[in-house]
């Protein structure tokens, strides 16, 4: 969620280079966002051929970038630092245009900001939940578990784990021991049609945290036991998710129903779309 920027309510994905100190835009999100252009991608076509200068220069300008893709994978995307971004804007007639240069100049002075007080990103990740409508009990959960899956991930990176499907496989072994349901069918579960959504927002509070707790028990698990290789890790997952799973079964025993529901608590656009 901190690499998604909100610019008059559109997501613009968002890479910081460390190196460089600097944001990555995707562009084709930036194109989307000042045209409301139905085809982004057929937009960026039709502006390089309106402008030959930009055409020529496109392959300085753009570097592909790793950022999640709308079916939720990492894919290399084109990306634009602002300087690249103001040159691409200078062939977009839109009224969005001063405003969205101001907003670049505030994403990286908030950036900065959070290099020197890390606790302001997540605050900011706050106010981005709730531009979405979700209200402040559920985005302290969210965020709890946000910092419970990173711990996860970098458990298993120490583990030797590096590759994102083989995260998915072993995120899939947990979900399935604590809600006996992979994400995908998780997702399906649901009603969760666009591959862009996160089956994350659209959990409830107990969702959340049997998530969290089968999370966490298999990041102690593994740093109690350091497994050194796939097929252990995997045997980890399953007992993290079994725990919770155990503890579900339990709670749904004593409150009479199921903790895994169809609902979803969705942003108010998508609300105000579906009434």
């Amino acid at each position: 969620m901190s690499n998604i920027k909100l610019f008059q309510e559109k997501e613009i994905r968002s890479v910081w280079n460390e190196d460089e100190e600097q944001w990555y835009f995707s562009v084709v999100d930036v194109v989307e966002a000042l045209t409301d252009s139905a085809d982004p991608k057929q937009y960026i076509k039709k502006m390089k051929k309106r402008d030959p200068i930009l055409q020529s220069y496109w392959g300085t300008i753009c570097t592909p970038i790793e950022m999640i893709a709308l079916d939720g994978k990492k894919r290399k995307v084109q990306s634009a630092n602002v300087k690249g971004l103001l040159r691409i804007i200078q062939s977009i007639p839109s009224p969005k245009a001063e405003p969205f240069k101001l907003w670049l100049s505030q994403v990286g002075y908030e950036r900065l900001q959070e290099i020197e007080n890390p606790e302001l990103a997540q605050e900011r990740m706050k106010e981005l939940y709730e531009k979405k409508g979700y209200p402040k009990e559920w985005i302290d959960k969210r965020l709890r578990g946000i910092a419970i899956r990173q711990n996860l991930t970098d458990e298993w990176k120490k583990r030797g784990i590096t590759e994102e499907r083989d995260y998915a496989i072993l995120t899939a072994e947990i979900s399935k021991a604590t809600f006996g349901m992979t994400p995908s069918e998780y997702k399906e579960f649901k009603g969760l049609t666009k591959k862009n959504q996160n089956l994350r927002d659209h959990m409830n509070d107990l969702e959340l945290i049997f998530t969290m707790l089968g999370e966490r028990v298999t990041t102690e698990i593994s740093e109690k036991e350091e497994p050194d290789s796939f097929d252990e890790n995997k045997k980890v997952a399953q007992r993290g998710g079994k725990v919770a799973g155990v503890a579900r079964e339990a709670t749904e025993k004593e409150i009479g129903h199921p903790v895994s529901t169809p609902e979803n608590f969705l942003p108010i656009s998508e609300k105000s779309l579906k009434e």
